[in-house]
C-alpha cells in the first residue's frame, strides 16, 4: 500500500503528464496547468486548463472533475493542480464552488498546496462558510 506522499507524488507526476501547453486556434491554448484527481474508489482522472478569448474555457481542475463524472463518479478524495513553473497550485474560487456543490462530504477533499515538505488543507478549511451547506 502506498504511503501519503507516495500517494501525492503519483497524483503530481500524473498532473505533470498531461501538461503540454499549445495553441490551438488563435482563440484557444491549452495545455498550461495539469491537474489530476484521485477519488473515493481510487482512481485518478486527470485534466488540462483550457484558456479561450471569451471566457468561456475551464481550469485544469473542472476539466479533471468533468472527466470524472464522465466515469460515472464524483466522489473526490485528493486534488491536484501543477502551474506551468512546475509549482503546485490552489484551485481557483470556481473550482472550489464546482467541488463543494458535488457532495456533501466535499469539505474533506484534501488539496496538495507543497509537494516537499507535503502541505495538504482540506477544502472546507478553503471555504469554511460556504453558502450551500444546509441544502444537503
Amino acid at each position: 500500500m502506498k504511503t501519503e506522499p507516495e500517494i501525492w507524488k503519483e497524483l503530481y507526476e500524473r498532473a505533470v503528464a498531461v501538461q503540454n501547453n499549445r495553441i490551438i486556434s488563435p482563440f484557444i491554448e491549452a495545455g498550461a496547468v495539469g491537474s489530476a484527481i484521485l477519488t473515493e474508489n481510487g482512481n485518478i482522472y486527470t485534466g488540462v486548463c483550457i484558456d479561450t478569448a471569451s471566457g468561456l474555457g475551464m481550469c485544469a481542475e473542472r476539466n479533471a472533475m468533468a472527466n470524472m463524472l464522465t466515469h460515472g463518479e464524483s466522489l473526490i478524495r485528493k486534488v491536484v493542480a501543477v502551474m506551468p513553473d512546475g509549482k503546485v497550485g490552489s484551485p481557483c474560487g470556481a473550482c472550489r464552488e464546482f467541488m463543494m456543490q458535488l457532495d456533501s462530504r466535499s469539505p474533506e477533499i484534501q488539496i496538495l498546496l507543497q509537494l516537499s515538505p507535503l502541505k495538504i488543507i482540506t477544502l472546507g478549511e478553503l471555504m469554511p462558510d460556504w453558502w450551500g451547506k444546509k441544502r444537503f
